[in-house]
């Protein structure tokens, strides 16, 4: 077969382009350090490239959310310390505006001082994160939750939401807590029944802290009714649980002054003092009796301002607010240990997670790297190979042309 000149020339350029332009690529591949530039560098770790992209970038969405997440569960960890300090501030003050020897003036200048408490309740329950978000509003992060009842009390603007967080593929993660849950409800386990005086009482009788003498009762959550009748030397009571339909009334007990009253068949309460015929005392579970705070504290407030005197009527209702008040104090205490509890139960997750998510994130960025980053030894040993190869090209290109018989004639 006749080989022309012409063909041995485009054979020799074809070839020379090819190693030209494989050398261009080797010398960018060492330059740049990135050994996958297009998908036709690699299609297959192309794709695996890509996947890995992905997953690099879900990764970092996560430690976004995690940082998130904890910055503001912190927060909130750091708001209910204060919350959980204050109360107890306060509760040695209604511990201390129980003592029988103050003064009308000394129960005043009490009331003043947990009027200032409350306050401070009120600010801590309307806190911001670093952002100007409230803390326990809900979804709706940009409205204080609590204001001032007109009544007592406080009114709740938030909602009963609260905000997600996905902090991996399988997990959500609640960044805080509304409002209602930490300042306006209590536990039903691990509460006290919260005793209370009939606000008809005209007779010095005066109602204890209620105990739980079997703490597995079914009883324990009904609401009871002591009531008082007889006569003044030989009075009697009756209980009557609520809870059941219809109520059962027990019959007529002669009263015992500082005597335990039971309750169903878990729970004992001592009345003292003497009850007039008609007065009532209840005991009602502890999330059915009132869960704001704030009017618990407000009563107390108003209880402390009324001057005694020598009326024994109104020490008698005094005492009553102040236990009543006591007891709701508790369970508030109780119920913000609770929230701060999971509040930590959730930040140690988180960081948990954390370590998980680097752990990830470093081996899929090694992955990645090894799929798209130039091998050195290699790329250059290839380099050095493609351009001696190219040299060589080269003179046996320039060799190739003197290849003709002219050159074998004489001028």
């Amino acid at each position: 077969m006749r080989i022309s000149t012409t063909q041995f020339y485009q054979q020799n350029v074809a070839q020379m382009s090819d190693q030209q332009a494989q050398l261009s690529q080797l010398y960018q591949q060492i330059s740049s350090g990135v050994s996958l530039a297009t998908p036709a560098d690699n299609p297959l770790g192309a794709a695996q490239a890509v996947q890995l992209s992905m997953t690099s970038a879900t990764l970092s969405q996560y430690a976004s959310n995690q940082n998130a997440a904890l910055s503001s569960l912190q927060k909130e960890d750091q708001t209910l310390i204060s919350v959980n300090n204050l109360l107890n501030s306060i509760h040695t003050v209604v511990i201390q505006a129980g003592d029988g020897s103050l003064s009308d003036s000394d129960r005043s200048a009490l009331s003043t001082q947990l009027q200032g408490y409350r306050d401070q309740l009120l600010t801590l329950a309307n806190s911001t994160d670093g952002s100007g978000n409230y803390l326990f509003s809900g979804f709706q992060s940009t409205t204080a939750p609590f204001s001032n009842a007109s009544g007592g009390g406080v009114t709740y603007s938030g909602d009963m939401g609260s905000r997600q967080v996905q902090i991996a593929d399988t997990r959500s993660i609640s960044q805080g807590d509304n409002g209602a849950n930490v300042f306006l409800s209590v536990p039903m386990l691990g509460s006290q029944p919260v005793p209370l005086a009939g606000a008809g009482n005209t007779g010095t009788g005066t109602i204890g802290a209620v105990s739980i003498t079997s703490p597995s009762a079914a009883t324990n959550a009904h609401q009871f009714t002591i009531a008082f009748a007889g006569t003044a030397a030989a009075p009697t009571y009756t209980v009557t649980d609520n809870s059941v339909v219809p109520p059962t009334t027990t019959a007529a007990q002669p009263y015992s002054a500082g005597a335990g009253i039971a309750l169903g068949s878990g729970l004992s309460v001592p009345v003292s003092g003497t009850p007039a015929p008609g007065d009532t005392f209840t005991v009602t579970p502890a999330p059915k009796a009132g869960t704001d705070v704030f009017a618990a504290l407000d009563t107390m407030i108003a209880a402390l301002k009324v001057p005694i005197s020598s009326n024994t009527t109104v020490a008698a209702a005094l005492a009553n607010a102040m236990t009543t008040g006591t007891t709701k104090l508790n369970n508030m205490m109780t119920n913000v240990l609770t929230v701060q509890a999971s509040v930590g139960g959730r930040e140690q997750e988180i960081k948990a997670m954390q370590t998980v998510n680097q752990t990830n994130t470093l081996q899929v960025t090694s992955n990645l790297a090894d799929l798209t980053s130039t091998n050195m030894v290699s790329t250059i040993s290839q380099f050095l190979q493609m351009q001696n190869a190219l040299t060589g090209s080269q003179k046996a290109y320039a060799q190739l042309q003197n290849l003709s018989l002219f050159q074998y004639i004489n001028p």
